[in-house]
């Protein structure tokens, strides 16, 4: 029998350690312009040290989406977006979306390459089965869901946050008890609830969740954002909604406009 020299077996794993297929959850930033200046500009305006929600994240792994840009357009310095978003908490891992060209210049500054967003580029289902198999197959998924899925957590606040306090409900919705004042935020990968009056930041479905939502019973706040598509104050909300009990949420056509509706009592 031969040995290595480390002292293992010729073949054999080493005991110090185990590779093991991993799934870990990664931001997405969907590139909507070709102009590396702007980019780079507004990712600090929002995130950067001295933008507007400069802990918003915590060395969070980045994936880099090309889909929305024309593939007939040059691709700007991908360099300079890197520092940028290293300087806001980001680790830039990898790129999808991007032509052969881009590709290759994302590979060459270490990227590595991701594949298509499942949600985004969903395929076609395939042609039926006969009916009772069909039937059949539902009905088994239906029920490993059934028994499988626990209940999504939630992170409940109590107390008032003042400004400059910030609570991130990371992974799951957040519900806020009491008043969430001018220059405080409120933050979750979820839902957020907030039975009181919203006078700060909201910012729901953080980790691009688009079926996320806003609830106040008195909204009047600093800003609202759902997955990225924000409003600031600078753009008044409706009479019928302002001060009132109103939920937010993203228009269900494709086009990412925020919808803010009064909630019926």
């Amino acid at each position: 029998m031969s040995v290595s020299s480390a002292g293992h077996s010729a073949g054999q794993v080493p005991a110090s350690f185990e590779i093991k297929s991993a799934q870990l959850p990664l931001v997405a930033l969907l590139l909507k312009s070709n102009d590396g200046d702007v980019l780079a500009a507004d990712v600090l305006r929002q995130f950067g040290p001295d933008g507007e929600s400069p802990d918003f994240f915590d060395h969070d792994a980045l994936v880099i989406d090309f889909s929305q840009l024309d593939p007939q357009e040059p691709i700007f310095d991908l360099v300079p977006l890197l520092k940028v978003l290293r300087s806001c908490s980001l680790v830039p891992v990898a790129a999808r979306g991007a032509s052969p060209e881009v590709m290759a210049a994302a590979l060459a500054v270490g990227l590595v390459e991701a594949p298509p967003d499942v949600h985004r580029n969903r395929p076609a289902p395939a042609a039926a089965e006969p009916v009772a198999n069909v039937v059949e197959t539902v009905r088994e998924v239906v029920h490993e869901v059934v028994r499988e899925m626990p209940a999504p957590p939630t992170m409940v606040v109590d107390k008032p946050l003042r400004s400059g306090q910030k609570v991130y409900a990371r992974g799951c919705d957040l519900v806020v008890l009491a008043m969430v004042n001018q220059g405080a935020e409120v933050v979750a990968d979820g839902n957020i609830h907030v039975y009181a009056p919203l006078r700060g930041k909201a910012m729901a479905g953080a980790r691009g969740d688009t079926n996320a939502r806003i609830f106040s019973l008195c909204l009047e706040p600093e800003l609202i954002s759902i997955a990225g598509v924000y409003r600031t104050s600078e753009n008044p909300l409706a009479p019928n909604v302002q001060g009132k009990a109103a939920q937010v949420r993203l228009s269900n056509d494709g086009q990412e406009k925020l919808i803010i509706e009064a909630l019926n009592s």
